[in-house]
């Protein structure tokens, strides 16, 4: 038997048009003391990225495709990656060879690299409530006269989509070069489009200009709300503040949700008119009655997906807000200035409420992937044993 393990060098998140790096070792775990121990023999093995599209079929109406038989000879060679896979193989690599004729003697090992660009024009990993995008990277290996042995590899995907341009441009030709620092030049810019992309999500999400919103409903003027941007990473804070003293009618309590709305393509929509899918993914909630100011705070997790569009979905992002107000005025405990006891308020048993909602849109854009690795669900390594 060969064991054969696929490790990626930097973790299982990685921004479009990054280069993958993942280190496939195969061993034979036979010890040449055994008695029983031989030389193990591979035909060859490849390497592959590849997305899977799946699609609910009560919210989405994909076109009709032809039957196909998803089958493969014991003797054939034309590796499949999408084989046995649920859904539709979306985009793919060219697959690349790693050898042919792999002889490993009894606890011999053999480490070979695999490196790929992770493709720009394809969609983000997401798993949403009609549609799901996964990638993964499969390893294809094959004895002689026996089937192919699939080794696969899950990971995640950002996308980086509305920014002013593209990261990803081929400009080293002019950068300057040191020839005595080749190694470290050639490592340098191999680095240089994930800096470039980094450094332009550090500047679209640094850049603060207050927002100031009244918040009123048909009685009267409520709040007023400041938020300081409206763009945001993942794993970044959304603050907000309100002032209360401003406003004239009492507000009983609020409460504020990060919410994601993943979208159909009308084209794409089963039902004409079809609902948009609302997410929650953290909420704050605070009683304010005879609150001058308050403010909140929301975490975007990190392994949530950036808003994003294709041709069949759309995910937005939004801060959903929730108001109880009185509809009459509501006088505040009054507390003499000499006053020795302790006294307690008690407040109304029934108040007279109305309340209303809004929704205020926001940008969520990726993060470093580096910092995403840390709390995604792969772990970037898998393994096999034919």
């Amino acid at each position: 038997m060969i064991e054969v393990v696929a490790s990626m060098a930097r973790g299982p998140v990685f921004l479009a048009g990054e280069v993958m790096e993942c280190l496939i070792t195969f061993t034979n775990p036979m010890s040449h003391l055994s008695t029983s121990a031989s030389s193990e023999m591979l035909a060859w093995a490849s390497a592959q990225i590849h997305c899977q599209f799946h699609a609910s079929e009560s919210r989405v109406a994909l076109p009709a495709q032809g039957t196909k038989q998803d089958v493969q000879a014991e003797s054939d060679t034309v590796l499949i990656p999408s084989r046995g896979e649920r859904g539709q193989c979306m985009l793919d690599t060219p697959p690349k060879i790693l050898f042919c004729d792999l002889r490993l003697d009894p606890g011999e090992s053999k480490t070979y690299s695999y490196s790929e660009v992770v493709p720009v024009d394809g969609p983000p990993s997401f798993r949403g409530q009609a549609v799901k995008y996964v990638y993964k990277l499969t390893i294809g290996c094959q004895r002689v006269n026996s089937p192919i042995k699939l080794l696969r590899v899950p990971f995640r995907v950002l996308v980086l989509q509305g920014m002013p341009e593209l990261p990803f441009t081929q400009d080293e030709e002019v950068s300057p070069s040191n020839p005595f620092l080749e190694e470290e030049e050639g490592s340098r810019r191999d680095a240089r489009p994930l800096e470039r992309a980094l450094d332009m999500l550090m500047v679209t999400t640094s850049r603060r200009c207050p927002h100031m919103f009244n918040i009123t409903n048909m009685r009267g003027k409520v709040a007023k709300f400041c938020i300081f941007k409206t763009i945001y990473r993942l794993g970044e804070d959304i603050i907000g503040t309100f002032n209360f003293s401003e406003g004239d009618i009492p507000c009983l309590q609020y409460s504020v949700s990060l919410q994601s709305e993943e979208e159909i393509q009308q084209e794409y929509q089963r039902r004409p008119g079809q609902a948009v899918s609302v997410t929650g993914h953290g909420r704050h909630l605070e009683s304010c009655l005879h609150t001058a100011s308050s403010h909140f705070s929301l975490p975007i997790p990190l392994n949530v997906t950036p808003g994003f569009s294709t041709d069949i979905v759309i995910l937005r992002w939004r801060l959903h807000f929730e108001f109880v107000t009185a509809r009459e005025p509501m006088e505040p405990p009054t507390v003499l200035q000499n006053q020795s006891e302790v006294t307690v308020w008690t407040g109304a048993e029934h108040v007279d409420v109305d309340t209303f909602s809004w929704d205020l849109p926001i940008k969520v854009l990726p993060t470093n992937p580096a910092l995403a690795s840390y709390v995604s669900q792969f772990t970037g390594t898998n393994s096999i044993t034919i």
